[in-house]
C-alpha cells in the first residue's frame, strides 16, 4: 500500500502558481504514464493547431490512462508539461487550461512546464508526462 503523499513549498523557496517544489511518498506502487498526447481512440490528431482542444484531448487521456491502473489525479506526484510555443503568454494559457481540466489536481504537485520547439507528431502542441503514486 502507498502511504501518504505529502506535498512541500519550503518557505525559503519562491511562490508557485498552485504547483509544490517537493512531493514526498512513502514506499509503494508507482506509475509512469507515457507521455499522454492530443490523439483520439483512432488514432487521430485532435485539434490541428488548437491548443484549448489538445489539452481537453491530453486530459482525456490522461484521465484514462490513471483510471486504468487504479488512480486519479489526485495520485499524481509528478508532472511534466510540454507545451510548442516560442513564448510566456502561450505557456501561462496552457497552465490555466490544464488546472481547470479534469486533471488540474495532477498539477498541485511537483510539475515542470516546458516550451518546446516540436514533439513527436505533425501538428502536436501539447504533451503531458506523469506519475502517480497508486492507491493500495
Amino acid at each position: 500500500m502507498t502511504g501518504p503523499i505529502t506535498r512541500i513549498n519550503p518557505p525559503q523557496l519562491h511562490a508557485t502558481p498552485g504547483y509544490h517544489h517537493i512531493t514526498v511518498v512513502e514506499a509503494g506502487r508507482t506509475a509512469y504514464l507515457a507521455g499522454q498526447v492530443p490523439l483520439d481512440p483512432a488514432g487521430e490528431l485532435v485539434g490541428p493547431g488548437d491548443l484549448d482542444a489538445q489539452i481537453d484531448q491530453v486530459a482525456a487521456n490522461a484521465l484514462a490512462a490513471l483510471n486504468a491502473v487504479g488512480a486519479g489525479p489526485e495520485h499524481v506526484v509528478r508532472s511534466v508539461i510540454y507545451v510548442v510555443c516560442a513564448g510566456e503568454p502561450v505557456l501561462g494559457a496552457a497552465w490555466r487550461s490544464l488546472n481547470s481540466s479534469v486533471i488540474g489536481p495532477a498539477f498541485t504537485t511537483a510539475s515542470t512546464l516546458l516550451g518546446v520547439t516540436q514533439l513527436g507528431f505533425s501538428g502536436q502542441l501539447v504533451e503531458v508526462d506523469l506519475t502517480a503514486a497508486l492507491p493500495g
